[in-house]
This record gives C-alpha cells, structure tokens and sequence, in this order.
C-alpha cells in the first residue's frame, strides 16, 4: 500500500496531475467528492464541508468549538479513506497527516502567479477575475494549514519534491511524480499501518465528540484522549467533578468504533475562591 499527497496552488494544473497519476497506477482518487461521499456515509458530511480547505473566522475560533470538532472529523475521514488502500491525496493537508508514514510521497505543485493566471485565462476567466481568485485560494488553503496544523503551506520540510509548473509540462510532471512513486526508495507500509490508521481515525473522532459534549473543556477541566490498541481509547487530564468524568465516558460509548474505555480522568475540584 502506497499514498502520494498533492498541494497545489489554483491555476497549476496540480488537480490534473493528481488525478492523471492516480488512473495511470490505479489507485483512489482522494478528492472532494471522495471525501463528501465517505463523510455522507459516516454521518458528518455537514461538518466537513464547513472545513473545506478555509480557514475559520476570527469570531468562529474565538466564540465556538465548532472549527475544531469540525477539523477532528475531517481529518478522521482522511485517516478512513487511507486504510482502503493506494491512494493520491488532493489537499487537506495530507502531507501533514500522513508525514510519519515511510510509504507516502509528498509532492507540491507551483508556478508563478503570471503562469497561474494565464492557465486561469485558458479555462475561461476573465484575467481580473483569476487573479483574485488566485489570491483568494492562496489566503484560504495557506490559512487552513496554519488553522489546523500550525505549519507554513510553503515549508518545503513538508514534501519530497517540489514541481516548478512555469517550464514543465503537465505529462512531464505526472511523469516524473510516477518515477518516484515507483522507486524502491517509497517503501510499501508495513503490516501495522492499516492499524496505525485506524487508531487516528478514532482519536480524532473520540475527539470531536468529546468537544461537542462539552466534557472537554471548562474553568478547571482539561480531557485528552488516546488509542492504544485498536477500540480502546484511554481517557486522561483533569475534570472538577465525578459527573463530568462519567459523562466523558458516556459520551465516547457513542462513538463508533470504541469497544472499551480506559478512564484515567481525575477528578480535581476548581478552586472557586482562587
């Protein structure tokens, strides 16, 4: 099993090379309608598409949980569709989520803003229109990735190779992104990956449902969660009260994929006269 993530600026062509790279070695397609139809099946479609590449508002971060639950589920329907197999990742920051694993290649696509608009242009823009466009995608994605993983967009630490769209050729590209994807120097993941995966996916949603319920946070509160063993999560930090920590347990036996609960929470009364 193979990953290969793609980030791309609007007007490189970077979607057509993904796609063009996952038909030539067969594998999934990791785009946005793949991941509204997994995010459908799994019952959080809504939350998902509110995470789609934007960063949340100021008031959103500071005034609601909402960008945070909502981040925690979409990075859970990454980690799902990774364990069905091969597959070319378009964005979301999968060359964050999937940094640790030897078996992805991690490739960015750029070109300078004149070339990007010109591309733009092609498909039928108006030149004013693709550069705000252009500048706009740029705010959004580069946001996102600060938003959710507190990382530059532009580091190249972050990929493997770095495509220059302003002389290659869209084949050239996906060509050579197939040379490397086919070296012996990308190693198939090992036998635990699949397990590996599917303990994120359930931490992130373990998550997500604990900062819904409200169990998560407060004056004196701080919950974390873990998985260690496939559907065991193990429950740690801080709580003011013995009903907050059964609740916390409650809340993730709602939680699909959980069969049993390590509840380390302790139970720490706030201080009312600090």
């Amino acid at each position: 099993m193979h990953f290969i993530t793609f980030s791309r600026q609007l007007g490189t062509n970077g979607t057509e090379i993904a796609r063009l790279v996952a038909d030539k070695l067969r594998y999934n397609l990791i785009d946005t309608e793949a991941i509204a139809n997994k995010a459908r099946e799994m019952g959080i479609l809504e939350s998902v598409e509110q995470m789609d590449e934007k960063v949340p508002s100021f008031l959103q971060r500071f005034f609601s949980h909402k960008p945070n639950i909502n981040l925690d589920r979409l990075n859970s329907v990454i980690y799902e569709l990774a364990r069905q197999g091969d597959a070319v990742f378009v964005g979301r920051g999968g060359q964050i989520l999937l940094k640790s694993f030897n078996c992805a290649l991690h490739v960015r696509i750029i070109a300078s803003r004149q070339r990007r608009i010109q591309n733009l242009v092609e498909r039928g823009y108006v030149q004013e229109a693709a550069s705000k466009a252009i500048e706009q995608s740029d705010q959004e994605r580069s946001g996102f990735i600060k938003f959710a993983f507190g990382v530059n967009w532009e580091d190249p630490r972050l990929y493997d190779i770095l495509l220059n769209m302003e002389k290659l050729s869209v084949s050239l590209a996906v060509d050579t992104v197939l040379t490397m994807a086919r070296s012996s120097e990308i190693k198939a993941c090992k036998l635990d990956s699949l397990e590996s995966l599917g303990k994120l996916a359930l931490a992130h949603r373990a998550e997500a449902a604990l900062i819904e319920s409200g169990v998560s946070y407060g004056q004196a509160t701080s919950v974390s969660v873990s998985v260690e063993e496939p559907g065991r999560v193990r429950l740690s930090g801080v709580v003011e009260d013995e009903k907050s920590k059964i609740r916390a347990e409650e809340v993730l036996k709602t939680v699909k994929g959980v069969n049993s609960i390590d509840n380390k929470i302790r139970v720490h009364p706030a201080d009312r006269h600090a």
